[in-house]
Parts: structure tokens; sequence; C-alpha cells
């Protein structure tokens, strides 16, 4: 149990380095590559997403979504990839090979769904390299470029106010 504590101490110093470090690089270009990650335990509606990167013309070879769950499930059929806190080591290291590529991948944006104050997703927002991030209004507003303040629940009221924004910023 001490080392649990020492391990979320670790990375929640990991978490705040990397957002001190975070260079804001906002640029015009359009929207061609799209990462998603999302808290399963909150929401599980992939074709939400799936529809919502075809309104913005992502080709699904483009488009990557991943899941996230506290629990240690390992029985989500539903899901290709989905990751739990056992995939996340001491000082912020990535132990599975798949989630590291997802976030070693360079997308043009990333949406981080979720509410939830989880370190592991906090931890995978941060690490990604992708070039803007969009997300829902979270206790650290560092994480992402773009916050939209609105319910989980209300991804529609999301969409709208994402869509409205990317075009305000050229980009799509």
């Amino acid at each position: 149990m001490i080392l649990k504590g020492f391990k979320e101490k670790s990375n929640k110093k990991h978490l705040n380095k990397l957002l001190s470090e975070r260079q804001v690089n906002v640029t015009d270009k359009k929207i061609e590559s799209l990462g998603i990650i999302l808290n399963i335990d909150e929401i599980d509606d992939f074709k939400l997403f799936s529809v919502f990167a075809d309104f913005l013309k992502i080709r699904n070879n483009k488009l990557k979504i991943i899941a996230f769950s506290e629990n240690n499930k390992d029985t989500l059929t539903t899901w290709d990839v989905c990751f739990n806190p056992k995939d996340f080591g001491w000082k912020g290291v990535i132990k599975n090979v798949e989630l590291q590529t997802f976030l070693d991948t360079k997308y043009d944006a990333l949406i981080s769904y979720y509410t939830k104050d989880v370190l592991e997703l906090k931890l995978m927002t941060a690490k990604s390299k992708a070039q803007f991030k969009i997300g829902i209004a979270q206790i650290d507003e560092r994480l992402n470029d773009l916050i939209i303040k609105t319910k989980l629940k209300e991804f529609d009221v999301f969409k709208e106010e994402t869509i409205k924004y990317l075009t305000i910023l050229n980009k799509i």
C-alpha cells in the first residue's frame, strides 16, 4: 500500500514536469489524423466518436480510439484497445507497447473525453505527441489547448462547440 502511494506521487511529479515543459504550438494546419482517449468507466459509446470523425472527414486509418478503465477488466470485448493502471509504472513509464505507440504517434488532434480526475488519464493526455489537444473542462487546464465546458453526457453540445471552434481556428 505504501509503495502504491509512492508510485502515485512519482507519477504526479512526472505529470507536473511534463505540463510545465509543454510548449503550445497551435498552427492553422487542417486536422487529418485524430486520436481519442476515453474513460470507459464514464462513457462507452464508441459509435459517437466514429460518427464525429466521419463528420470531420477523418479517414478510418487516421483515427485511433483507446479506452482506459480503472478496473482490471480483461474481458472488454467491444474495445480493441483498453488500458488500466497496471500499464503504468513509476515516473510515468508506460509498460504497454501498444499504448506507447499511441502516445508517440503525432496526431493532428487529440480528444480527451473524460471528466474524472484519474492520474493515468492525465498522464496519457500529457504524454501524447498530438499537435492540438481538445478536452472537457477538468481540474487541470494545462492539459488541453481547447477546453469545451460541457457535461460528459452532452456529446452533441461538445461536438457542436468543437466544430465551431475548429472552424474559427481554420482546422477543418
